[in-house]
């Protein structure tokens, strides 16, 4: 390892995130399906209510920050309301912005004005209650987009009220190419098996994979494979395998020993340690497909008590004593 974290603020000064957002519907990269449909909306100027549902780094946010800078152009603020429904989901947060946003008449000569709800799935069920009503009664002046990682959290009448895109987490060449052309426009040296480890870690999450390279750019300007897993708290797939090896050969006390120094050297916690021994486990080759499954069954299980607040130095040695066991 041996690099020192010392991170130069002024590299970190403009988010990377927000720079390389594309600020039209034709620029975004991924989601095809989605985009097309989209840009049709923006050509034609008019859309019904959406529901954009996916995991989070998708191009939710950007997609509809981007539809209603298509219509609107530059001055697109002034007939946009963008709440975040996590801070405000409440229903009296629906009675009084949203209701008084979408009674007023659209600025300037524009159709209708735009209600930019992000992570609409944290509104409680009393707020979802009012804002399907406001959608009725002011569909022909407002539009609502919604933004969401559950749409089985929205309530069925909201859902039918909207057209609903599915993103997906993005296809690793399509990280790969966005996160290769960031680094050649901010003139940053990224190694091919650094930009591997950037796609391996983000999982399908551009916004992470962006925040990574930023992060490490920081750091260094020319950025390595090691950098990056250690800039990310990210044990490297051959670190974990050894892990798996040392339980396999060299028993219990030796795994446990590798065990402290995995979680020392890149700063795990024990839900980071399982959650990345599970991604790592269905690489390796010197396990039968029984094992596999029985030390995923297991990881589960010790996933939940930690979640549940079990000790987590007893749950990890725990873990690590059954997989000696087993194997």
């Amino acid at each position: 390892m041996g690099y020192r974290l010392e991170v130069d603020m002024s590299e970190m000064d403009e988010l990377w995130v927000e720079k390389h957002r594309p600020r039209s519907v034709g620029d975004i990269q991924g989601q095809p399906s989605v985009v097309s449909r989209l840009h049709a909306y923006a050509k034609n100027g008019t859309f019904p209510h959406l529901m954009l549902a996916g995991p989070p780094g998708t191009g939710k946010t950007t997609a509809a920050m981007a539809l209603t800078r298509d219509i609107y152009g530059e001055e697109f603020r002034e007939n946009l309301l963008e709440m975040n429904a996590s801070d405000e989901r409440k229903l009296e947060s629906i009675r009084s912005k949203v209701k008084n946003f979408a009674r007023t008449a659209p600025y300037g000569n524009a159709p209708f004005k735009i209600i930019f709800l992000d992570e609409a799935d944290a509104l409680t069920n009393d707020a979802q209650g009012a804002l399907r009503r406001i959608m009725e009664q002011h569909a022909a002046t407002c539009r609502f987009i919604l933004s969401c990682n559950y749409s089985s959290k929205i309530i069925e009448p909201i859902q039918s009220r909207c057209a609903v895109f599915r993103f997906r987490p993005l296809a690793n060449n399509q990280v790969e190419e966005q996160i290769k052309n960031i680094a050649k426009k901010e003139n940053v040296t990224l190694d091919e098996d650094a930009c591997q480890a950037i796609v391996r870690v983000s999982l399908g999450d551009l916004r992470k994979a962006i925040t990574a390279l930023q992060v490490a750019a920081a750091v260094n300007n020319n950025i390595t494979r090691d950098l990056i897993y250690e800039t990310t708290a990210t044990a490297p797939p051959e670190v974990l395998h050894q892990y798996i090896m040392a339980c396999k050969e060299d028993g219990f006390h030796a795994a446990r020993r590798r065990l402290k120094e995995i979680l020392n050297n890149f700063g795990l916690a024990g839900t980071d340690f399982i959650n990345q021994l599970h991604r790592a486990l269905y690489d390796i080759d010197f396990l039968s497909e029984p094992a596999k499954l029985e030390l995923t069954r297991m990881m589960a299980e010790i996933d939940f008590r930690l979640v549940e607040g079990g000790g987590e130095q007893l749950q990890l040695d725990s873990l690590t004593a059954n997989i000696s066991s087993i194997l």
